[in-house]
């Protein structure tokens, strides 16, 4: 919201509010063919056939066109077989990625900064063809029997598919979303029962699993390393019942005076139902050196760290050290207008994968209390409150009281929202900076405080038990 070459991160933010051409229109072929899977494809009627042949019509002038008009053929005769099915799933992700595209050349236009060089995927390695053929059998199943024919017996029919992938690293990721969209399946068994059905995330679970059966698509390559100071942004923390992951959004400055860029470093791990709140640190800090320097503020010198053609980097404690003090504020002000935005892979173009990081400055706040707006120059931006994690001194309030905000813009639900990572709010007189990842590194708030220590016991109470088994 405020100009590029005024030190601000986000130029026109009036762009963002502004239809998209053709999506409403990719969106709704998305939907209808969403729609088929809902009643499956083991007896096709003239409604799926209707969602089939939209899907159909939407690629047509692209090379996709022959096969998926073939597939939807086929799928509406109820003769649809595995390679058909590909071609759907093929065909739905092509629709996304555009409308991915065209929202991030729209975000492109809004923050004013360079799009960051595409990459050359390394060739995959050599994948066991019959486990991959094995989780496309368990995914047309799913399509034809769909989400309201859902029983235990085809959900159970992936258990085997996921045991014997998960040894091996090529595999992993197929696998872990395998596991958790069967385990999401089976929590929601019988279909015929639900009350709602989830329909664009279950399709994109089902076209995202079936097209990463090809053999290389699963690949992650790490095409490089990288060395150089990384100034953090924010962390985003995401949370499940038996995971968490930490993401921190950095810009790099390359050691030898290249172009700045955007990365981002991620650290998962398993967690007990119990450890919630800031006792997530306790969880995640052994395995990632930079959550301290953000809890701390400062800036990591990394050393031939590898990184991936998107950004990722490849984090290891042996390629990074603890640099300078590096407020993120002033990364936000400085470096971010012109660091590179990342390459984003074939595979991961869709809208809900688009994250931009950005700097929000000068805005009036608004809304109720179900939302908070930020407002400037007439064009509002609703704030993502939703995912503000209790693990930190961030709080909507603290939002709606900030005078500056670094944060991730996302798109969902047909418009642009902010996920606020820090703000600067003003505390007795004396401006405040607030991050979500404040506690990464430790707390001396009365309230992170209390959340770690009920952490550390339900971990030692854990512990305990698990020993007590082993030795039995």
């Amino acid at each position: 919201m405020v100009p590029a070459d005024q030190g601000g991160g986000m130029m026109r933010a009036d762009l963002l509010s502004e239809s998209v051409d053709g999506l409403d229109e990719a969106l709704a072929a998305v939907d209808a063919f969403d729609r088929v899977l809902v009643t499956g494809l083991l007896r096709p009627g003239p409604a799926q056939a209707a969602g089939l042949a939209e899907i159909a019509r939407a690629v047509t002038g692209t090379p996709l066109a022959a096969k998926v008009s073939e597939a939807a053929e086929k799928a509406s005769a109820g003769a649809a077989g595995e390679d058909h099915f590909v071609a759907l799933a093929a065909a739905r992700a092509a629709l996304l990625g555009s409308v991915h595209d065209a929202l991030a050349a729209r975000t492109e236009e809004a923050t004013g900064r360079p799009r960051g060089e595409q990459g050359t995927p390394e060739p995959a390695g050599q994948q066991p063809a019959n486990l991959l053929a094995a989780a496309r059998s368990w995914l047309s199943d799913l399509a034809r029997r769909g989400w309201r024919g859902l029983d235990h017996d085809v959900v159970s029919g992936a258990a085997h598919v996921v045991s014997a992938m998960l040894p091996d690293p090529g595999l992993r990721r197929l696998a872990t979303l395998l596991d958790g969209f069967a385990a999401e399946l089976a929590a929601s068994c019988p279909g015929a029962t639900l009350e709602r059905v989830p329909e664009r995330r279950w399709a994109d679970l089902w076209s995202r699993g079936m097209l990463l059966t090809l053999p290389g698509a699963a690949q992650v390559p790490v095409t490089g390393t990288v060395t150089g100071r990384l100034l953090p942004l924010g962390v985003d923390l995401q949370e499940h019942a038996t995971a968490v992951q930490a993401q921190v959004h950095a810009v790099l400055e390359p050691a030898d005076g290249g172009a700045s860029r955007l990365v981002r470093a991620s650290v998962s791990v398993p967690k007990p139902d119990t450890v919630v709140g800031a006792g997530l640190w306790q969880l995640l800090r052994p395995h990632m050196s930079l959550l301290a320097a953000v809890g701390e503020g400062c800036s990591m010198d990394l050393t031939d760290m590898p990184v991936t053609v998107e950004g990722d980097l490849i984090w290891s404690d042996a390629h990074a050290r603890q640099g300078a003090p590096a407020d993120a504020f002033a990364t936000a002000r400085v470096a971010l207008p012109t660091a590179a935005d990342s390459y984003v892979a074939p595979l991961d173009r869709h809208p809900a994968r688009l994250v931009v990081p950005v700097f929000l400055e000068g805005y009036a706040v608004g809304g109720d209390d179900d939302a908070v707006v930020l407002t400037a120059a007439g064009s509002p931006l609703v704030v993502d409150t939703d995912r503000i994690p209790s693990a930190g001194p961030l709080t909507p309030e603290a939002v709606a009281a900030s005078g500056a905000c670094i944060g991730l813009l996302r798109w969902d639900a047909g418009s642009f929202h902010v996920q606020p990572l820090a703000v600067e709010t003003t505390v007795r007189r004396k401006v405040v900076p607030l991050h979500a990842g404040g506690w990464a590194g430790g707390t001396t708030d009365k309230t992170g405080v209390r959340a770690e220590k009920a952490a550390t016991d339900a971990v030692t109470v854990l512990r305990e038990r698990a020993g007590r088994l082993l030795r039995k």
